[in-house]
């Protein structure tokens, strides 16, 4: 059950995509010297490696690809409910509770929602702090910011300092 890996040069880094015949298994993004960009592409991978290009290049808002979620039951509805995030829209980590029908537990969300495994097309970027900070990301604060003023509809200005 194998189709593999591919990593790929974005405007904000590597990108690793894993997946097998199930679908998608991961997109993550790397720092690291020691990996170069991929000569070839896996022909499962290949819509993926498409769809990250077009997301950069402003002409994709939304993703349509096969993805094997591999987590607890709970996570995979924390991820589920990043995916109802309009593209260009955010919500506090306390919202992406409430919708999941327990505020008490914004802790578990952030955490499920800081393992997501697919970078960009599971927009968890999306998720800001109450007050409208930029807040826990694991791809690094910068990227995070680089993707919301991305995806703004503001071009000439910045969201955040």
């Amino acid at each position: 059950m194998k189709i593999g890996e591919v990593v790929i040069q974005t405007p904000l880094g590597l990108t690793v995509i894993k997946g097998n015949e199930a679908g998608l298994t991961s997109i993550s993004v790397i720092d690291a010297d020691m990996v170069t960009p991929s000569s070839a592409i896996p022909d499962g991978l290949k819509p993926a490696v498409e769809q990250l290009h077009e997301y950069f290049s402003g002409t994709r808002k939304a993703f349509q690809l096969k993805l094997n979620h591999q987590g607890t039951d709970f996570q995979k509805s924390v991820w589920q409910e990043l995916l109802s995030i309009p593209y260009g829209k955010t919500i506090s980590y306390l919202e992406l509770s409430r919708r999941l029908g327990d505020v008490k537990a914004i802790r578990a969300v952030a955490a499920a929602n800081g393992q997501n495994p697919f970078w960009i097309v599971v927009p968890c970027h999306r998720v800001i702090g109450s007050d409208g900070s930029l807040t826990g990301y694991a791809g690094g604060l910068w990227r995070k910011k680089w993707l919301l003023e991305h995806e703004s509809p503001y071009k000439q200005q910045s969201l955040f300092a």
